[in-house]
């Protein structure tokens, strides 16, 4: 097969920058290949994918020696609006990239604008619909739906035009598991039936490197390697659990799947049953209380975004949160911070008594509950990352310098002049981690805190989760990394049609966590679909 990708002697550098993030790089990919972008965050992946399209450097600025050549274009003559048709992309940020209002005229928008006629656009639309799972959906207002939903749209509009090439940025991030699973599936059938070629980025490798031709991994030194999975992932400063145990075992080469590790391993032990989910809906506190919810519920138009939750948070405990995009974890959480109108009673024992952090004065409300989202940038207003750690000292009343401290001990340095809106989405999930962290609050909600951040940062960010609650904060927690989150969790919850559909007893092994987590996120859906009876299941968020 003939290269459709090849980029030769290129060398990006940013605007304002005095050395290139990326110095002469010689790639190539071979037409219908699948090849695994990885890497450390801020190590030029997404710079990098942004050259394939053209969007580096003609809308980034900055600038690009030397030539890429895609699909027989030259990215330095051809605007992206004149790749439009052999290369689609999807970012890491997908409600930045919607120009219409609803799903549906989202997925028909891009056709428009490459003049397919009306007849083969409603087919497609159909096709893609049902190809990504998300027929359920097609009228709902893109503004409604939940990040995971989001990020399946974003991937279906672009699919719809059926381009030679895809380029995705983290497109499984906000993706619970089964989602997450279901559309990489899509993807790589595409690949194999179809001979789509795709370039894809991604820090949860488990998940697409045993479909991958190909891997390029930038150590961070400006380079990239090329080569086999098996063999980059070898060496990689990125260490999926496959590689990790490679390594422990001394294999020269990395097993791509679980099925290729047991192989190499032996007959494997039987996994143990589910335990079964208590029957009560709430989970109680063995401790003292931080937090209490009564009745609380968030409703958008007829759609019961949190339906009627009652439960108590204690101090030092973490809790994940789980369930299906859409199942109202982020409502929940966004209705305990207060920012998002709610119904019922959110109390948090702060500073020795009960209050209401939806009707405190900001600077105490900070200090009793902070979350941090899905998107990152929604709390990033500020023109440089220097006067973003100022005022998270200032708004927290805390030593300059404190936000800025907890900034590098995630392991990510930023330029003080740096402007959050020209870094990675894990460099500005690390900022508003730590601008959250800096007033030290009594709960901390995070949201998929580990999206699109390497495995070092993750590391880090399980650390600081812990010393808040050796300090006796409390943190509730949604996260699709299960593996690592669930092993640190002191309970877990599963969310379905904005109700708890269940609860992990607390004397479960991680083996029976594991296990509990695969059952009940795949069949949660049908105990709240009992409760709510009558209910049209497209209106559920």
């Amino acid at each position: 097969m003939s290269d459709v990708i090849t980029l030769s002697n290129v060398s990006i550098t940013l605007p304002g920058a005095s050395t290139p993030t990326l110095r002469n790089i010689n790639l190539a990919v071979e037409e219908g290949d699948l090849t695994l972008v990885v890497g450390r965050t801020g190590t030029g992946k997404s710079t990098l994918l942004g050259a394939l399209n053209g969007i580096v450097p003609h809308f980034s600025g900055g600038r690009l020696d030397g030539t890429v050549i895609v699909a027989g274009r030259d990215t330095g003559t051809h605007r992206p609006r004149e790749l439009a048709d052999v290369v689609g992309v999807v970012g890491q940020n997908p409600v930045a990239g919607f120009v219409t209002d609803t799903v549906e005229d989202e997925i028909a928008y891009g056709m428009e604008q490459l003049g397919i006629s009306p007849s083969v656009m409603r087919k497609r639309v159909e096709e893609t619909l049902d190809l990504i799972g998300i027929a359920d959906l097609r009228r709902r207002a893109l503004l409604s739906l939940s990040g995971g939903q989001q990020q399946r749209v974003a991937i279906a509009a672009v699919l719809a035009a059926q381009p030679r090439i895809l380029v995705l940025d983290e497109p499984t991030s906000a993706l619970d598991p089964t989602a997450a699973q279901d559309v990489l599936a899509s993807i790589t059938t595409l690949v194999h039936d179809v001979g789509l070629t795709v370039v894809l980025a991604e820090h949860r490798l488990e998940r697409v490197m045993h479909a991958a031709d190909a891997v390029w991994w930038l150590p961070g030194d400006g380079s990239v390697v090329q080569g086999r999975p098996e063999d980059v992932l070898a060496r990689a400063d990125v260490v999926p659990p496959l590689a990790a145990l490679s390594r422990t075992m001394g294999w020269q080469t990395v097993p791509l799947s679980v099925r290729e590790a047991r192989r190499r391993v032996g007959p494997h032990l039987d996994l143990p049953h589910a335990p079964q989910p208590s029957e009560a809906m709430t989970w109680q506190s063995d401790g003292d209380e931080v937090l209490r919810l009564e009745k609380l519920g968030v409703k958008y138009g007829t759609v019961h975004a949190v339906d009627s939750i009652t439960a108590t948070l204690e101090c030092g405990t973490i809790t994940c949160l789980m369930g299906r995009n859409g199942s109202g974890k982020s409502s929940l959480m966004w209705a305990i911070q207060g920012a998002t109108k709610s119904s019922g009673k959110v109390l948090v024992n702060h500073d020795g008594s009960w209050a209401d952090p939806r009707k405190a004065d900001a600077a105490t409300a900070r200090r009793m509950v902070s979350l941090v989202p899905q998107s990152a940038s929604d709390l990033l207003y500020l023109p440089t990352v220097a006067e973003e750690c100022a005022q998270a000292d200032k708004e927290s009343e805390v030593p300059d310098g404190t936000t800025r401290d907890i900034l590098s001990r995630l392991g990510v340095e930023l330029p003080e002049d740096r402007n959050p809106r020209d870094m990675s989405e894990g460099q500005r999930l690390a900022l508003v981690l730590a601008i959250q962290l800096s007033s030290r609050p009594d709960i901390l909600l995070l949201d998929e805190p580990t999206r699109g951040v390497d495995v070092g940062a993750k590391v880090e960010i399980y650390n600081i989760i812990n010393e808040v609650t050796a300090a006796g904060g409390a943190v509730l927690m949604a996260s699709s990394d299960l593996p690592e989150v669930l092993g640190m969790s002191d309970r877990i919850l599963v969310m379905s049609g904005g109700q708890l559909a269940g609860q992990l007893p607390k004397d479960s092994t991680q083996d029976e966590v594991m296990a509990f987590a695969v059952s009940n996120v795949t069949s949660a859906t049908s105990a709240a679909a009992a409760a709510h009876a009558g209910t049209d299941p497209k209106d559920e968020a």
